[in-house]
């Protein structure tokens, strides 16, 4: 019979395991487990056991270890990814069968009486399997609606680590003081100074405890995802306001000009008639501030654009920074001024640092243009890049896709060894359709 218990622990129970972790393990890293992995960690695993049998902790160091291997060096995830999968892996399987375990001290007594052995048997059957289903099922909803970002979260993954691994910790030695390899029963079957239906309920907390952390941990990062584009938003409106306020201040200027432009012909003219040439020609000379006040670096049809394109490129050439500018726009544009002016500001900020950090380039540039096609308009905006510097896309980028996708568009990058692409395409809605929405 203790031949046949250690088969069972061993390698049915053990390596049904080994499999259950590692597949919802490399699920959860988005990826797939291959028979060779599965093949692997049970070999090792079981090993182990057989090496040293009593040793409930290492083994489950020994475990946690390979599962950590298997995510940074075969599933290509972040050191900080893997372990933080690797505890919760290891938690659900520790908490599932602790459950089962209490839920079988406090029952077995009433059968054990009746046929020991066989009563033993079969509850360490029944044990082991409701715990790998059980395990399975809060697999299944930890992969459901537990996603793990890293380029969002790793500021806050101590944030899980703490009372994850205080959770685990408390389950181990549960595990390991309480339901050991080495059990001593009564005649009744129960064991001495053991209260199962306490350890049932700190265990069952327990597994709440880890979906409630998990829960609270997504609310919190959505939270303060949310509060980050609120502020990036609030930041690009302001700057949407002062880009409108300017044009407006340039529209009031040349209309006044436009005004006075009859009153200073008269008065060049005069100048000219009576052949004092000089003097019209220092009249000329003082117009030319008023006419350079009036005129843009880039001219899109849109004075609001001119204004945030003529600041961006502005900057850039302050940098030392080469600007080209050819974007031409439909006059009026269904588009709206604030969504051009997201994705433009946010694509030549963008551009501004990647010339930046481009520091082995001497030749740094920028290059904006734009086309229409039919109803498809295509913006595009080169820049110098560092093609070794990691790509990490933030929020410009998402704010830029979202108005993408809010005129049925697309937006693609191309990254090459010393430039980087972006391009997005916009269908422009028609005009009647855009008054009728408004109508009804």
């Amino acid at each position: 019979m203790p031949i046949l218990i250690d088969f069972f622990n061993i390698f049915i129970v053990g390596i049904a395991e080994n499999i259950i972790e590692l597949y919802f393990f490399a699920k959860l890293n988005g990826k797939k487990a291959k028979l060779s992995h599965y093949i692997l960690l049970s070999a090792i695993n079981n090993s182990f056991v057989n090496l040293v049998p009593a040793a409930l902790p290492a083994k489950l160091l020994i475990n946690a270890v390979l599962l950590v291997f298997f995510g940074v060096f075969i599933y290509k995830a972040g050191i900080k990814t893997a372990v933080l999968y690797t505890i919760i892996i290891v938690e659900v399987m520790e908490l599932c069968f602790g459950i089962f375990n209490s839920l079988a001290g406090i029952l077995s007594p009433l059968l054990y009486p009746v046929n020991p052995k066989a009563v033993g048997l079969i509850f360490m059957i029944i044990n082991s399997f409701c715990s790998l289903l059980l395990s399975c099922l809060c697999y299944s909803v930890i992969h459901k609606y537990f996603v793990y970002s890293e380029t969002e979260k790793n500021r806050y993954i101590l944030m899980l680590f703490m009372p994850l691994l205080m959770i685990l910790m408390l389950s181990e030695f549960i595990s390991n003081s309480v339901y050991s390899n080495t059990i001593v029963l009564s005649r009744r079957g129960e064991m001495n100074n053991t209260n199962h239906l306490q350890m049932l309920v700190i265990q069952g907390f327990g597994i709440l405890s880890l979906f409630c952390i998990i829960y609270v941990f997504q609310k919190l990062i959505h939270s303060f995802k949310i509060s980050m584009q609120l502020s990036m938003l609030e930041r690009e409106n302001h700057h949407q306001k002062q880009y409108v306020s300017e044009a407006k201040s340039r529209y009031e200027k040349t209309q006044s000009f436009r005004h006075d432009i009859k009153n200073h012909l008269s008065v060049i003219h005069g100048l000219l008639e009576k052949g004092e040439i000089k003097k019209a020609e220092e009249y000329l000379e003082n117009m030319e501030p008023l006419m350079d006040g009036l005129s843009f670096p880039c001219h899109t049809n849109n004075p609001v654009l001119d204004i945030l394109i003529g600041n961006k490129l502005g900057i850039a050439e302050d940098k030392g920074i080469a600007v080209s500018c050819s974007l031409k726009l439909p006059y009026p544009c269904t588009i709206t001024d604030i969504d051009l002016c997201i994705i433009l500001s946010n694509a030549l900020d963008n551009a501004i640092h990647g010339c930046e950090k481009a520091t082995a380039n001497p030749d740094k540039c920028i290059e904006l243009s734009g086309h229409m096609q039919g109803d498809f308009l295509l913006l595009e905006i080169k820049n110098s890049y560092y093609g070794k510097a990691p790509l990490k896309k933030g929020i410009g980028l998402s704010n830029i896709k979202s108005i993408a996708d809010k005129y049925n568009g697309a937006m693609s990058i191309n990254t090459q060894k010393e430039s980087f692409c972006l391009n997005v395409l916009l269908i422009i809605p028609q005009q009647e359709e855009n008054i009728s929405r408004q109508r009804y």
